[in-house]
């Protein structure tokens, strides 16, 4: 497997990046992380410093270095996540702007036609959110809120993180460690399960 970039960009959600870079890990798949900026501000929401999720990746580029391996399209790579997205990074993407070493290698991943998953956090959407997704699809990329999967009943918010991640994967082709139920028809629905509200 070519290695991975992640990026994390300073939105609410950060949760999912740190679980794909522990499982990417677990299978041994190189990573090439970037934080930016915003990300280590939110760290906080999983109770991490920074070193510790930097610790998870394979290489960790910092967002200033622009001279780094992740933003020459000869470094070759199988993609990009970018969870979550923020809207100014999804604008930078949407745009061909890069400001940081984050939104080089999208623009990078883009360029050379490789999977580029944006996890874009953000509601409600104003037109610019919206268009912006429009141009990032138009140009490749794959926009994948991080919508929870109710259906698959999931018991915990790990859960959840996990079914999100394991459907990003799906997209790279990777068999995530972890096993969750998957859509196989209605016939799943019938199983009694108490809900509370």
């Amino acid at each position: 497997m070519k290695p991975i970039i992640v990026g994390i960009s300073g939105a609410t959600g950060i949760a999912y990046g740190v679980r794909a870079l522990a499982m990417l890990r677990e299978l041994k798949i190189e990573t090439h992380l970037v934080l930016s900026v915003g990300a280590k501000m939110t760290v906080n929401e999983v109770g991490m410093t920074t070193q510790q999720i930097e610790s998870l990746a394979t290489h960790v580029h910092h967002q200033e270095n622009f001279g780094a391996s992740i933003a020459s399209g000869s470094f070759r790579t199988a993609g990009m996540m970018v969870m979550p997205c923020s809207m100014r990074t999804l604008a930078a993407v949407a745009q061909a702007n890069p400001y940081n070493l984050l939104t080089r290698a999208a623009d990078v991943t883009l360029k050379e036609r490789r999977r580029l998953v944006l996890l874009a956090r953000e509601t409600p959407l104003n037109q610019a959110h919206i268009q912006n997704m429009l141009s990032a699809t138009q140009m490749g990329a794959v926009i994948f809120p991080p919508v929870p999967a109710l259906y698959s009943r999931p018991s915990s918010i790990e859960e959840m993180i996990d079914y999100t991640v394991m459907r990003v994967f799906d997209l790279f082709e990777i068999e995530a460690p972890v096993r969750l139920p998957r859509w196989s028809g209605m016939a799943d629905l019938t199983r009694p399960r108490a809900v509370n509200m």
